[in-house]
């Protein structure tokens, strides 16, 4: 194992202090879990890769929190509320609790108001939570409350790392961070520039949506701020596009990991998913997800991979970071500009992508052709 990448975590990526303490949780195989014998394999191997950054961090901060439970099945699911726990502080989870609030935070049933009760509760034991947190668990806890909370009103800095495969220690975790990160700068100052966004790919998905003033993101790898958020292997430009302006279809070929035996298609009409074709049993487990809640139907997210070193397209955590590639996801998209909570946030990967940009003044801004860059 290529433990250098796993070091950089600590030294580079998160720039962790000998004074501060990290907390680093991965997620186990459950019981009823069905995998194929190279899923188990991976799946198997981030506790691996887990154990061997506690064993790196021992020696780099003040103290590592080490945890494991039980997958959740399904990104963007809240973790349990031992990570919790371990994160903010027993005091923090215990006024939760007393308020009733932890239970509707775990199930994403929070109004706005009762979200900026919990704020003030979190704030006041800020001085208790984590410093960093590596969130190695196959299931992804980006887009949840817990992450929003710990990194907005906390500070603490968050690198998020689903479905991680080790291979990606001699491939996309090499990358050069600094110069994925110049090369993010560049696209988010285009798109800050626009506020209609029109795509186009080979294989027939042509999608329009509005951005507005939505505030563009960058995922580089570089999480050194007090508060700052992003996955590893990092490479990407991120926006939530406005809520009900989505219109088109997506042509999805690629499954989070493995590619589809037939291509399946998403109909979008007014920000959401309304319809699904095609044969290939994928379908199915992507139907049963959007008919669970409304607001799994949302385009929640346009991203464009950046990582000149991202290579693998069967990895939605390595392929959405490919340079050239877009990625759009479904569900929620609250915790980075959008309106729609939910606990399901699912991208998916779209190849020699052409990306055209309007300004208010209908100005064209072309920032993708067939894959490639025009920056």
């Amino acid at each position: 194992m290529n433990l250098k990448p796993l070091e950089n975590i600590f030294r580079v990526n998160l720039k962790v202090k000998p004074s501060e303490r990290v907390l680093l949780f991965t997620d186990l195989i459950r019981e009823d879990e069905s995998l194929s014998a190279e899923e188990k394999q991976r799946r198997e191997a981030i506790k691996d890769v887990a154990l061997e950054l506690k064993e790196i961090g021992i020696s780099l901060c003040k103290e590592i929190i080490y945890f494991e439970y039980p997958a959740t099945g399904s990104h963007g699911i809240e973790p349990p509320e031992k990570v919790w726990e371990l994160a903010f502080g027993k005091e923090a989870i215990k006024k939760l609790k007393e308020k009733g609030f932890l239970e509707k935070l775990l199930s994403k049933n929070i109004t706005k108001g009762e979200i900026y009760e919990i704020r003030k509760i979190i704030k006041a034991y800020c001085t208790h939570a984590v410093n960093a947190v590596i969130a190695l668990s196959n299931f992804s806890t980006s887009h949840t409350n817990f992450r929003d909370l710990l990194t907005k009103v906390c500070g603490t800095r968050y690198a998020s790392m689903p479905l991680f495969d080790p291979s990606m220690l001699i491939g996309a975790m090499m990358a050069d961070w600094e110069e994925v990160h110049k090369r993010s700068e560049k696209i988010k100052r285009l798109l800050d520039k626009v506020e209609r966004i029109e795509i186009e790919t080979p294989n027939g998905t042509k999608i329009t949506f509005a951005k507005g003033r939505r505030k563009v993101h960058i995922d580089s790898g570089i999480l050194i701020r007090k508060g700052s958020f992003g996955n590893l292997p990092a490479g990407e430009v991120f926006l939530a596009p406005l809520e009900n302006t989505s219109e088109g279809r997506l042509v999805i070929e690629w499954a989070p990991t493995r590619k589809l035996e037939a291509p399946i298609i998403l109909n979008v009409e007014n920000g959401k998913v309304v319809s699904i074709e095609g044969e290939e049993p994928y379908r199915e487990e992507l139907e049963k997800k959007l008919k669970e809640r409304l607001e799994n139907r949302n385009i929640a997210e346009l991203g464009i991979g950046t990582n000149d070193k991202a290579t693998k397209p069967d990895n939605i955590l390595e392929s959405e970071k490919i340079l050239g590639t877009i990625h759009i996801a479904l569900g929620d998209n609250s915790s980075f500009g959008g309106k729609v909570r939910t606990p399901f946030h699912q991208d998916f990967i779209f190849f020699e992508p052409t990306l055209t940009g309007f300004t208010d003044k209908e100005e064209e801004i072309k920032i993708l052709q067939r894959g490639f860059l025009l920056i």
